[in-house]
């Protein structure tokens, strides 16, 4: 059932691939009510298309995975459409030509560190569900993990969205030499994203139990979600500092530095924590959780002595040196 619902997630990742690029491209140069309205459109197909394919045609899960691949190639077109036939970008986009694949290579050198670093860290999570199988009362340690890295997803929706300004804003400002105003962005980012998560945490404190009877009816699945609430209210906090820190990470262009925090601080500190909490203490899933939470400690930490350290001014120049060499000799960059 899981490899016929992937199945057809699969058309969707292409999509979703073109989707980024233009993404990054309109959030660049600051665009930011096509995107709006390019999201909220698909979002209202998806549920009808969803209804249709589900409930009207009898396709069950399937019909589910269909209409997500739909959405994102509605999305895809649309902005796609904007950005050809708009006026605004005649001199941003001339459309496609051989001379962009003089970039792959730099642009590789960035791309790979970045979807490292993103990897590391969502397989953590995904890792998690997997070691909750293995334990002793493993339905309700499962669906138990389950929703908490569900809950976990959705509020860092909101970090992403934090993530993905600050790392284009970051990088916009370095580039024009605007350094102050770099670090301006970065702290005002960070102060707003933990805010957004202490809102969260106070919600989750006071309605969890109803947040929880969305995943699942059984009583004893949504106690356990109460007694785990302290421990998500904390990753949720440090998951949310990590989630800009990273932005600019990749803003500044240390990719690989974020990506090798990734993999210590989760695989090499996080993981083997878990599994002493959760199999050798006998915490099960809160022990789980806890070897999470001491992971993304380490991460955020980490990227914040990274932040701080970076010297701003060399990055920018840096930066710009690179660049005049690439325009100067493009051939050697390739």
């Amino acid at each position: 059932m899981a490899a016929l619902y992937l199945k057809f997630l699969i058309p969707g990742l292409f999509a979703y691939g073109i989707l980024q690029c233009i993404l990054r491209f309109l959030q660049t140069q600051t665009v930011i009510m096509p995107l709006v309205v390019c999201s909220l459109v698909p979002l209202l197909a998806h549920v009808l298309i969803t209804y249709l394919l589900v409930h009207v045609f009898g396709l069950g899960f399937v019909g589910t995975s269909i209409s997500g691949s739909v959405s994102l190639w509605i999305s895809c077109l649309m902005l796609a459409g904007y950005v050809k036939y708009a006026k605004d970008f005649n001199h941003t986009w001339e459309g496609l030509s051989m001379e962009a694949f003089e970039h792959v290579l730099p642009s590789m050198k960035l791309a790979v560190p970045s979807a490292i670093m993103v990897c590391f860290e969502y397989w953590a999570f995904e890792i998690l569900v997997l070691l909750a199988g293995l334990m002793p009362n493993s339905e309700l340690s499962t669906s138990l993990i389950a929703m908490c890295v569900n809950t976990e997803a959705i509020t860092y929706m909101i970090t992403y969205g934090f993530s993905a300004a600050v790392s284009t804003r970051v990088s916009n400002e370095i580039g024009a030499g605007n350094i102050q105003r770099a670090k301006n962005a970065v702290s005002v980012t960070l102060k707003l994203s933990v805010f957004l998560a202490a809102t969260v945490i106070i919600l989750l404190a006071f309605f969890h139990d109803l947040w929880a009877s969305l995943f699942s009816n059984s009583q004893d699945i949504i106690t356990a979600f109460a007694h785990m609430t302290p421990f998500l209210a904390t990753s949720i906090l440090f998951d949310s500092a990590q989630g800009v820190l990273s932005g600019v990470s990749r803003g500044c262009g240390w990719q690989h530095l974020a990506a090798w925090t990734n993999l210590v601080a989760f695989y090499f500190i996080g993981m083997p924590l878990a599994l002493l909490f959760g199999f050798k203490l006998g915490f099960y899933g809160k022990g789980l959780w806890m070897g999470l939470i001491c992971g993304l400690v380490c991460q955020s930490a980490t990227l914040l002595i990274i932040t701080l350290r970076i010297k701003w001014t060399k990055t920018s120049l840096t930066t710009q040196d690179e660049e005049h060499e690439h325009h100067e000799h493009p051939v050697s960059s390739v």
